[in-house]
């Protein structure tokens, strides 16, 4: 598969941030959930949405991300042409347009822009709205097999969610995140996911709580979306050395995904419900195991090589991971690793922070407070080392990555540093030590 991830920049670059960074000032908020804004401008410009490829849309609190990495490589391996749409970026902002398989150039950006600017004639709408119509225009206008078409924030008001009628709908796991826009429940939060069910469109479901899934089972009946859920249609068991896929047509046990983590055997396993629900003449077993052992996603239990040489015995591990769900799952990894585990974390401020930690407890050896990188506002290093030692974990702060590596270093010979808490710092990390990303992860 190829990486959208780090798309090359040009002598065009300075200005396409400038430009962008001009279209955040186009509404006060940056986020106001809405649809008449969209689909507004998208009227202005022809209704893109109406000329899209085949659409898989997908929602979900933690897996998305993956779960669009596994079918890309998976149709990729039969041949097809695949545009993505993912977000947030974490190095460019052209990661975030796929098309066919690379990010979308400097030179089209740009006359996206100006195109997109010029039919919103100055109107208020946020960045991801507009932003979002840009990626309509070039998936339009550029031919493709499919579209993998990813939520920002919830589903329902989110800005892709004005596809009449995409081929599928995926649900990924739903837990509790951004609560201040989807809602304090769990059911109110799968309630706003639910959203992009569309009336004789399948959704396909992963593995739920039971409270989330009797609010999708809802929705789905209330919309008349045909449902395609594990466990009753679909499940997956998780093995050390693999997984199982049982599902509608295809009996599958798979090696172990190409991506790390128990987890991702989920996320494998719901990409491979959506082609057994799809029924694809050219995807089989042949492309479906080439897929899951090719499929790349950035930023997400991707080791590094190392880090300024220093502490050549450890290996240091990043992922994006910002809420309890993705906590858990990184816990469950930390297990299964030999040796000391150290983690060092950034979290925004609006992140609880003993919510996040409390998974680690008893499994890695300390947490080291980091400080965040760019304008955004983060807990401080001292509170990350705080409220870890509230929870039982040895605590330490430090500047910088580099200085959290020379830390735990300091304790043990070897080891593993796992980095987190934010997609943010883990972009941040790669912009820097981009040379000496791992791009095939160890098993």
């Amino acid at each position: 598969m190829d990486d959208l991830s780090r798309p090359e920049p040009s002598g065009l670059s300075a200005e396409i941030d400038a430009r962008l960074a001009h279209l955040q000032k186009l509404h006060p908020r940056v986020i106001d959930l809405s649809l008449g804004r969209i689909e507004r401008l998208l009227q202005a410009l022809g209704r893109p949405q109406d000329r899209l490829p085949p659409v898989i849309h997908l929602a979900g609190t933690n897996g998305k991300g993956s779960t669009l990495a596994f079918l890309n490589a998976c149709l990729a391996a039969s041949g097809k042409r695949v545009h993505t749409y993912t977000s947030p970026h974490l190095i460019r902002f052209n990661e975030r347009i796929g098309l066919a398989g690379a990010p979308v150039t400097d030179a089209l950006l740009l006359d996206l822009i100006d195109r997109v600017e010029a039919a919103n004639q100055g109107q208020e709408i946020t960045w991801f709205e507009i932003t979002t119509a840009i990626a309509y225009l070039a998936y339009a206008e550029k031919p493709a097999d499919w579209l993998l078409l990813e939520t920002g924030l919830g589903g329902r008001l989110d800005a892709t969610n004005v596809v009449d009628k995409p081929a599928l709908s995926v649900i990924t796991p739903v837990s509790i995140d951004h609560q201040g826009y989807l809602g304090d429940t769990l059911a109110q939060i799968a309630g706003e996911k639910a959203g992009i069910f569309k009336p004789d469109v399948p959704a396909v479901i992963a593995p739920q709580s039971t409270v989330a899934w009797r609010v999708l089972e809802d929705a789905a009946t209330a919309t008349g979306s045909p449902l395609f859920a594990a466990p009753a249609q679909w499940r997956v068991e998780t093995r050390r050395d693999g997984f199982a896929y049982r599902g509608r047509r295809w009996s599958f046990d798979l090696p172990t995904p190409a991506l790390s983590g128990l987890h991702q055997s989920i996320n494998a396993a719901t990409a491979i419900a959506c082609l057994d629900l799809l029924d694809l003449p050219d995807v089989g077993e042949a492309e479906i195991v080439a897929g899951i052992g090719k499929a790349t996603w950035p930023g997400r239990l991707q080791p590094l090589a190392g880090i300024g040489g220093q502490a050549p015995g450890w290996q240091v591990w990043v992922d994006g991971g910002h809420n309890r769900a993705a906590a858990e799952a990184l816990a469950a990894w930390v297990q299964h690793q030999h040796g000391p585990v150290w983690l060092a974390a950034a979290l925004l401020d609006n992140r609880d922070l003993p919510d996040f930690l409390a998974p680690f407890a008893g499994r890695v050896q300390g947490v080291i407070g980091l400080a965040g990188p760019g304008d955004h506002d983060w807990h401080v290093p001292d509170r990350v080392a705080a409220v870890a030692t509230d929870l039982g974990m040895q605590g330490h702060s430090a500047g910088s990555v580099e200085q959290a590596l020379a830390l735990a270093g300091q304790q043990s010979a070897t080891g593993t540093l796992l980095v987190t808490g934010s997609l943010y710092l883990v972009g941040d990390i790669l912009g820097r030590y981009g040379d000496q990303i791992v791009t095939a992860p160890s098993r």
